[in-house]
C-alpha cells in the first residue's frame, strides 16, 4: 500500500511526491544521475536536437497534457503542442491523460460545420499520431470542448456538447482503454488500466450534479477501484484556485471541500485538473491536487508567484511498494519551449487561494 511520507531531501529535478507516502524525487543533475547508476530515458526532441532528461521510469508511466487550444474557433495548434505530440510516443507511457480544452469552442455563433472542423483538426494533428503509436488515451471535457454550464434548464453550449459526443463516440473503441463503466462516455467514465483505476468526471463547468457525484463515489468504492494499486480522478476545473485571473467562483468546482473529502474517503490518490493554465503539484490533507499547466495558448502565472508563465507537459511515474516499503509517485513537468524540467525550487512553497485552504507544494 501507499503511505504518506514527505522526505527532507529531493533527488531528481522536476519530480514531486504524491500522496500517502509517495517519496519526492527531485533535484539531481545529469552527473549525479550517472554517478547513482540510474539511466534516465532521453528522447530526441523533434526540433533543435535537444534531449529532455526523463526521470527513472516507474512501474507505471503516464504523460499528462491539458489546455491545448488556441484562440476561439481556431483549428491550428502552437508549436509546443505539436512538439509534445511528437515527443510523447518515444517516452512510451502506459497511458496519456488530457485535462481538457482540446478545441477552441464555447463561443456563440460557431456552426456545427465549424465545430466539426475543429475536432477533425484535433484528430489529424494530435490524437491520430498517438493512436498510431499504440498509446492509450484518456480525456476529460473542458469548458471549450463541451461546457456543462446551464441556463433555464438547458446547456448553454448544447451544440458544442453534441459535436464533442459525436466525435468521441466515434473514437471510443480506438482509445485503447479498458472501460469499467462507459455508460456516460465521453463526459464521465471509469477505466482499469494495468494497476491504475481512473475515474473521469464532467468538470467542464463549476457544478457537478449530485447524481454524478453519487456515481463517482460508487465507482471509487467498486472492487475494480479498491483492488487497484493507484486511484486517480481526472477533471477539467480544479478544486482550488492556483492560476492568476482564475481565483473566483465559476473557475473552480463548487462544494470543493466536500468533493475533496469524498476523494479522500474513497482512497483516491490524486485529483488531476487543468483550466488554470498553471502547473502546480499541491496537497491538501491527504489528497494530491495536480494542477496541469497549459500546453497551448495562454499560460498563466501562479497565485503569489511572479515567475513568468510557460507551456508545460507533465510525466507521472508510479513505483509500486517493494517488500514492506511504501510506494511512491513523481510528477516531472517540462517547459515545452526549452524542454528543461521545472524544479521544485522554481515553485512557491504554498499557494493560498481566496476561497478554501492553502495548497502545500509537493516536494
Amino acid at each position: 500500500m501507499f503511505q504518506r511520507s514527505t522526505p527532507k531531501n529531493l533527488t531528481w529535478p522536476g519530480a514531486f511526491v504524491s500522496r500517502r507516502g509517495f517519496l519526492s524525487l527531485a533535484g539531481l543533475g545529469v552527473a549525479a544521475l550517472a554517478a547513482s547508476g540510474l539511466s534516465p530515458d532521453a528522447a530526441a526532441a523533434p526540433r533543435g536536437g535537444a534531449k529532455p532528461l526523463l526521470p527513472p521510469r516507474g512501474d507505471l508511466r503516464l504523460v499528462a497534457i491539458s489546455d491545448l487550444n488556441s484562440s476561439y474557433g481556431s483549428t491550428s495548434y502552437l508549436p509546443e503542442v505539436l512538439r509534445a505530440v511528437e515527443l510523447i510516443p518515444s517516452w512510451k507511457p502506459d497511458l496519456v491523460l488530457c485535462g481538457g480544452d482540446m478545441v477552441a469552442g464555447q463561443k456563440q455563433g460557431l456552426s456545427r460545420v465549424h465545430l466539426s472542423a475543429m475536432w477533425a483538426s484535433f484528430h489529424r494533428q494530435l490524437l491520430a499520431p498517438l493512436e498510431r503509436a499504440g498509446l492509450p488515451v484518456a480525456i476529460t471535457m473542458g469548458n471549450h470542448d463541451a461546457s456543462s454550464a446551464r441556463s433555464a434548464g438547458k446547456y448553454i453550449f448544447e451544440l458544442d456538447r453534441q459535436e464533442a459526443e459525436r466525435y468521441w463516440r466515434g473514437q471510443q473503441n480506438a482509445l485503447g482503454l479498458k472501460f469499467v463503466d462507459a455508460s456516460r462516455f465521453p463526459f464521465a467514465y471509469s477505466v482499469r488500466q494495468h494497476d491504475l483505476f481512473l475515474l473521469v468526471w464532467d468538470a467542464s463547468s463549476a457544478a457537478l450534479p449530485a447524481e454524478q457525484v453519487a456515481w463517482a463515489e460508487r465507482q471509487l468504492r467498486s472492487p475494480e477501484a479498491q483492488s487497484a494499486r493507484l486511484r486517480l480522478v481526472l477533471g477539467h476545473l480544479p478544486l482550488l484556485a492556483v492560476g492568476e485571473g482564475r481565483d473566483r467562483p465559476g473557475e473552480v468546482l463548487q462544494q470543493s471541500e466536500a468533493l475533496r473529502q469524498l476523494l479522500e474517503r474513497t482512497g483516491a490518490h490524486a485529483y488531476i485538473s487543468g483550466h488554470h493554465h498553471a502547473f502546480f503539484p499541491g496537497r491538501v490533507g491527504q489528497l494530491d491536487l495536480l494542477n496541469l499547466g497549459a500546453l497551448g495558448s495562454g499560460p498563466r502565472r501562479r497565485l503569489q508567484d511572479s515567475t513568468a508563465p510557460v507551456q508545460t507537459l507533465t510525466v507521472i511515474d508510479a513505483f509500486w511498494p517493494q517488500g514492506d516499503g511504501a510506494g511512491r509517485t513523481t510528477y516531472t513537468s517540462y517547459n515545452m519551449t526549452t524542454l528543461e524540467s521545472i524544479s521544485s525550487q522554481q515553485l512557491p512553497a504554498q499557494i493560498q487561494p481566496s476561497m478554501g485552504p492553502s495548497l502545500r507544494r509537493i516536494g
